[in-house]
């Protein structure tokens, strides 16, 4: 069982102003994977609020997908703060993102969001809309369960599987 978090970052949803749909959004894909959550928090757009939920979520978790602040508006720093904490930088999951966000707005080449790897544990960034963060997570979805595999240490070749 993959050990999943969820993380929402917007500041009118940490202040209650917001419901967090995106996140409902997550829970209800992830059910298709053996994956449970085990904490989903919220946090203003603030680097050091979304670093140190990363670090404290990625201890207790395989999986951490974030949901906001991948755009460019200027409080728009999700991708800029995941950056500084991965150690490897999983580029495809955000290039499938774009590319099918491509084929249904022209909007989603603004989209800088990424993933990758920090301390055995999968970082993903996802748009903060429930439909943008639905359509990002089906295209990456297939990919989760192998790639946590193979962080883990999966011994298994890609193409056998």
């Amino acid at each position: 069982m993959i050990k999943a978090a969820i993380l929402t970052i917007s500041d009118k949803g940490a202040r209650g102003e917001r419901e967090d749909r995106s996140s409902q959004v997550i829970r209800e894909l992830l059910s298709r994977l053996p994956v449970g959550v085990v904490e989903y928090r919220i946090v203003p757009d603030e680097a050091s609020r979304i670093e140190e939920a990363i670090r404290a979520l990625a201890q207790i978790s395989d999986l951490v997908l974030t949901t906001g602040g991948t755009g460019v508006s200027p409080r728009d720093i999700t991708p800029d703060v995941t950056a500084r904490i991965i150690e490897r930088e999983l580029p495809g999951f955000g290039e499938a993102m774009r590319m099918e966000g491509l084929k249904k707005t022209p909007r989603a080449i603004i989209s800088r969001a990424i993933a990758g790897i920090y301390e055995g544990c999968l970082i993903i960034n996802l748009p903060g809309s429930p439909k943008g963060a639905r359509e990002c997570l089906e295209v990456v979805l297939p990919a989760i369960e192998h790639t946590i595999a193979k962080i883990k240490g999966d011994p298994a070749e890609c193409g056998s599987q």
